[in-house]
């Protein structure tokens, strides 16, 4: 991975800074100051802000089979590639490289839509050795992102679900799930949907930095009074943990739990492959003076490198640092009241689907 630049600016409502090259790729090219002061006059000038751009995409399946320990689901589905929230932490930045895309700007400037998610998924459903499993819904990239409120691709697969009574669980920063309640809440009346909401701060100036187009922090409180007004089972997950970074898990995790969330889960800030350089970058951008400390405690966290995929510590860590934060995890939710109760979703009441567009006779 060759050496990261500091950019010349941040980007309005970018997340990453540059066009971080992809790990596949042999041509690196980087900026060069040429003696003429071309780099200031084109700092200074500007140019214009990247635009979203979405493709579609015609998939030929769409659940995703997990087996791994420490993910508490066996299936999961996406409706997206990439996602304009613009996290600059989130761990699925690397998978725009097998499309030959820049985990950079590319990550969070062109998205792939899944045009074809439901057709897909009702025969997927519809095989005769399918068996019924929780499925998580955005656990890579966000269901609920800009782009759904005019493509509803998400809205389509929840349609799909509350057909055939199949349980599910949602993953989101966005105050968008608020639209599909007319389906998620008679969902979650069958013990067939819970919504978790992720709240990584209350700082609205860090939040803006760190997710540049996720909803505001009080936005999503208020999106988890929304959800558990209309009975639906909510948790909050104040993921990830920054050190020196996040340092308001207690006030986040208090705030949540007024609103109406009854679970709670953290992970610690992961940087697989391309996100490592990306994050330095944005740290050299946005908090120069503490770059080196931030950076110092993750690699104390992975036994002294940038990340360490290792089942057993890479949601958690390992080590001192890590340890002290699943101490203030525990004390705090343990204070409060939360995971008193597990969110237990029912699979007995799954039947297949029918043909699509076709109802039933009966």
């Amino acid at each position: 991975m060759p050496d990261f630049h500091i950019p010349l600016h941040a980007l309005k409502g970018r997340g990453a800074a540059t066009q971080m090259p992809h790990r596949f790729e042999r041509d690196v090219r980087d900026a060069f100051d040429d003696g003429w002061g071309t780099l200031e006059e084109g700092a200074a000038e500007g140019t214009a802000p990247p635009q979203t751009e979405v493709r579609f995409e015609d998939v030929k399946s769409v659940l995703s089979e997990n087996d791994s320990p420490d993910i508490p689901f066996d299936r999961s589905l996406n409706p997206y590639r990439g996602c304009e929230h613009g996290c600059i932490y989130c761990f699925a930045r690397p998978t725009h490289s097998y499309l030959n895309l820049s985990p950079g700007l590319d990550f969070e400037t062109k998205l792939i839509a899944k045009r074809n998610i439901a057709e897909v998924l009702r025969a997927e459903l519809g095989r005769k050795a399918y068996r019924p499993s929780h499925i998580a819904i955005g656990t890579a990239t966000d269901c609920y992102q800009p782009i759904e409120r005019e493509l509803r691709l998400t809205r389509s697969v929840i349609a799909l679900l509350s057909e055939t009574n199949h349980p599910f669980g949602i993953v989101t920063k966005s105050s968008a799930v608020e639209q599909d309640l007319d389906l998620i809440a008679p969902m979650a009346a069958k013990r067939l949907a819970a919504v978790y909401v992720t709240v990584t701060t209350l700082d609205a100036e860090l939040a803006r930095k760190l997710e540049p187009r996720a909803a505001a922090p009080h936005r999503r409180l208020r999106t988890i009074r929304t959800l558990a007004e209309a009975g639906v089972p909510v948790g909050v997950s104040v993921a990830p943990q920054i050190p020196f970074i996040t340092d308001d898990m207690e006030q986040v995790l208090e705030a949540a739990w007024e609103a109406g969330a009854r679970c709670a889960f953290y992970t610690v800030v992961r940087l697989p492959w391309e996100v490592a350089p990306l994050f330095k970058e944005w740290l050299e951008l946005h908090y120069p003076d503490r770059a080196a400390r931030v950076m110092a405690r993750i690699r104390e966290m992975r036994g002294g490198k940038d990340y360490d995929a290792d089942f057993a510590t890479r949601m958690k860590g390992s080590g001192l640092w890590a340890d002290l934060i699943r101490q203030r995890f525990e004390k705090a939710t343990n204070r409060i009241g939360f995971n008193r109760q597990r969110i237990a979703l029912d699979l007995g009441a799954f039947r297949p689907p029918g043909v699509a567009g076709q109802g039933s006779l009966f």
